[in-house]
């Protein structure tokens, strides 16, 4: 795609390609037939290195029953001896088998997986229906050949046995939903329906839908389409004719669209029914977002023809004590979180993520750049004792690249061009870091221009011109099935890749933290199109992006805190995060939203001065428990004109934008207990946001809140937040008490301490606080009972909460 193209770009896609049926909007996504829901009754077995599992006979009276999706690296204790990429968690080979009885009378029949980690293969009564090695990728096999009537079994082997092929973790298992996916013999092909708009304006938009069947013969087929909005209203109809196994497409026209927009995500519904001989035979539905994008070199990013910064974090797939296994629920409230500090864009660093994200994203207005892969032909280094500590290992998915690679990212395109949250689509993620493993002469002449080396040119290293040949091979890949979206990469050796093809492959250039090469590369390759695709959280590195309209955006790494990548025993993952493993707003993420929110900020935090003269602080401690006259420097994160300071009452400093120093403002005091408050000022003088830091007293008991009342759905989670308190109610920020946690007619899903360096087992029920609070994922059993949480801690009084009751039921033992 050329960047005048680009810069003409107007487009839409419909969120979640759907089966009729069973299946929830976005539970499926195969857009054919009728799906059931495929996980419950499997039964699983860890470490059995032979083919005698797949054998439809193989007794597995013993094995381990459970319901998917499941993930057993988070089941184990993290070991020093492991892998530091990937936590130090394990990995293993296990299998998986489930007896099955085909009752739908429906004669093809689809298994679905959303995502196996990894090397997998399925079986059908012991025959190998086929493998799929890449972890992230959702597919999908016809099993109609294999299948008999009565009694089935389904195996499928999950090899992870190459534990640290991950700079992060992984998770092992079938750790996504599966499906089964019932449908006629002539039916939408499996991924066979989506759409894009070729306009759309305030007062119209043109919408081509585009579909494909699958028949055994040529006959006649009729395609029948209804745009429905929000209010049940039918939009717009369309029909047109096919051959059984055949493509087509028809236009729908929509007059005064409801466009789907960061602030205004508004959705309609498109149903298709697929029709022979007057009848119909099969259909789908999705939702549809209106929405246009047009991307200009020199100007930026514009949603719906409105200049727009994307404010982006990257998102691995983990949630801490959870694992790989993220329920949606647990997905909405980290996504909420985020967008209320001001994000509005998501990366899915650095593959394609479950599909339950993308409809979050849908609804809830979060922009998404949909990232392919981390590692091409060549293995890159995976830590072993610590990030960047010691003898790295070469492991990965390295191996299988070249067999998989186009089908890999034609069927992330697949899957996901539905979802108008996508906005650009990135083939790699720093395949390009210099000598890891690519290299170039340009390498012994990088010194000074802020590009990452391992070292100078290595000509025995692969030969970076390689990058440019492969981003070549894939761009059009993507293009051939959605030419409405932009292509991206996201390049950490951008000085060495500019010596390449591949910048000129892609049509928006993703920098990764190399902020000082935007104005250079601006000026030197002037229809570049240039962003900020991995980011610091400096105050410098968004004025590089604010200042500028000629970089749309930036996405820092990362939104939350994540298992792996991790540094020296004990730590079980990074700490960049805006939110923390359960979710909490950091103070970088009270700093991040005084950059990026609308609404008047201000946040306070503290730390002892000390000798010489510190910097000033993202991540300043909310706390307010010093020694008398201890020399403090305090700062606020703000975006208030103004702010007034006061120390039990009396006014200590003001401050202006005049004062503001790297974002904040800042002031040195002795310290003082009591109540240290910030005053956030309008023009006017008026306080408009006000926070502060307590003295508090020794920890005295617990107090318990859940974001819920009820457990009233099956696959609901509850979130419930335990705080150490003192005698006066005040939370204490410095609290690590140890809190344990039981469940009477419920499931404790995990509790998060938030501690990066708590390596304690991750399915314990009694965890060590962090920042005064520990966070329980609760969800209910079968017995539909209400659900009782105890929470209790040595010397603290207790607490407790019944869910399925009205929230007042939490009480003080």
């Amino acid at each position: 795609m050329q960047n005048s193209l680009i810069n003409n770009l107007h487009r839409l896609a419909a969120v979640c390609g759907l089966l009729l049926g069973v299946a929830p909007c976005g539970s499926a996504q195969l857009s054919t037939g009728v799906a059931e829901n495929f996980n419950k009754e499997w039964v699983f077995s860890l470490d059995r290195d032979s083919v005698a599992p797949a054998a439809p006979a193989f007794d597995d009276a013993s094995w381990r029953r459970l319901t998917l999706p499941h993930d057993w690296s988070i089941e184990k204790l993290p070991s020093p001896s492991l892998n530091a990429c990937t936590g130090f968690f394990p990995g293993g080979l296990g299998w998986y088998r489930k007896h099955f009885t085909v009752s739908d009378s429906l004669p093809v029949h689809y298994v679905y997986f959303e995502g196996v980690y990894n090397r997998s293969e399925v079986y059908v009564n012991g025959r190998l229906v086929g493998k799929r090695p890449n972890g992230y990728i959702s597919f999908y096999y016809d099993i109609t050949p294999y299948l008999k009537e009565g009694d089935n079994v389904m195996a499928v082997k999950v090899d992870h046995t190459r534990e640290a092929d991950s700079r992060w973790y992984t998770g092992s298992g079938i750790y996504r939903d599966v499906y089964l996916v019932h449908t006629p013999e002539t039916h939408l092909a499996p991924w066979g329906l989506g759409w894009k708009a070729s306009s759309v304006t305030p007062k119209s938009a043109t919408v081509d839908v585009e579909f494909e069947t699958v028949s055994p013969d040529a006959r006649p087929l009729k395609v029948a389409a209804t745009l429905t909005d929000a209010d049940g209203r039918v939009v717009a109809r369309g029909n047109a004719s096919a051959k059984g196994g055949g493509k087509g497409t028809m236009k729908l026209k929509v007059s005064n669209p409801r466009l789907w927009d960061i602030d205004s995500p508004s959705l309609y519904r498109l149903d298709v029914q697929l029709i022979a001989d007057g009848k119909r035979i099969d259909g789908a539905s999705c939702n549809v977002g209106l929405r246009s994008l047009r991307f200009d070199p020199d100007k930026g990013f514009f949603l719906n023809g409105r200049n727009t910064k994307v404010k982006g974090v990257c998102l691995h797939h983990d949630a801490g004590v959870l694992g790989a296994v993220v329920p949606r629920d647990v997905w909405k409230r980290r996504l909420a979180n985020l967008k209320a500090l001001g994000a509005n864009a998501i990366r899915m660093s650095h593959n394609p993520q479950a599909p339950v994200v993308y409809d979050l994203c849908d609804e809830m207005g979060l922009l998404v750049m949909d990232e392919a892969s981390d590692e091409w032909e060549f293995p890159k280094r995976k830590w072993v004792t610590g990030w960047n500590v010691g003898t790295p290992k070469f492991e990965g998915s390295y191996d299988f690249f070249n067999e998989w690679i186009e089908r890999d990212v034609a069927d992330m395109v697949r899957r996901d061009r539905n979802h108008p949250c996508v906005t650009f689509w990135s083939i790699g993620n720093e395949v390009d870091y210099p000598n890891d493993p690519y290299s170039h002469p340009i390498l012994d002449h990088a010194a000074g221009i802020n590009q990452p080396n391992f070292g100078g040119y290595d000509p025995s290293a692969p030969s970076a011109m390689r990058i440019g040949e492969i981003a070549g091979r894939l761009a059009p890949i993507v293009r051939a099935i959605d030419p409405s979206r932009p292509v991206t990469g996201a390049l950490a050796g951008v000085v060495m890749s500019n010596q390449t093809a591949y910048p000129s492959a892609v049509d928006l250039v993703g920098y990764n933290y190399t902020e000082d090469r935007y104005a250079i590369d601006h000026e030197t390759y002037p229809e570049r199109i240039i962003y900020g695709s991995e980011n610091v959280h400096s105050y410098d590195a968004w004025l590089a992006v604010r200042d500028n309209d000629h970089i749309f955006g930036q996405f820092l790494w990362t939104g939350t805190d994540y298992l792996g990548e991790s540094n020296p025993w004990p730590s079980r993952g990074l700490g960049t995060g805006l939110l923390d493993f359960g979710s909490f707003m950091k103070p970088r993420g009270k700093f991040r939203k005084s950059l990026w929110s609308d609404e008047p900020v201000a946040y306070l935090g503290a730390y002892p001065k000390g000798e010489g003269e510190p910097g000033l602080w993202i991540d300043a401690p909310e706390a307010w428990n010093y020694t008398d006259g201890e020399m403090m420097r305090v700062v606020c994160y703000t975006n208030c004109p103004s702010v007034r300071l006061t120390l039990n009452g009396q006014t200590v400093a003001t401050a202006t934008d005049a004062d503001r120093r790297e974002g904040m403002m800042a002031w040195d005091i002795p310290f003082r207990e009591g109540e240290l408050k910030a005053e956030g000022l309008d023009g006017e003088g008026k306080v408009t946001v006000t926070d502060r830091l307590l003295t508090t007293g020794r920890p005295y008991a617990l107090r318990v809140s859940s974001d819920r009342d009820r457990l009233d759905d099956p696959d609901g989670v509850a979130h419930v937040t335990v705080e150490v308190i003192d005698e006066e109610g005040r939370r204490i920020p410095l609290a690590d008490n140890m809190i344990r946690c039981e469940v009477e007619s419920g499931r404790l899903l995990g509790l998060e301490g938030t501690g990066n360096t708590d390596m304690s087992h991750p399915r314990a029920c009694e965890r060590r606080a962090s920042n005064g609070r520990v966070l329980a994922y609760i969800a209910a059993d079968s017995s539909g009972s209400p659900v009782k949480v105890k929470f209790t801690s040595p010397l603290l009084k207790g607490t407790s909460i019944e869910l399925g009751a009205p929230l007042a039921a939490a009480n003080q033992e």
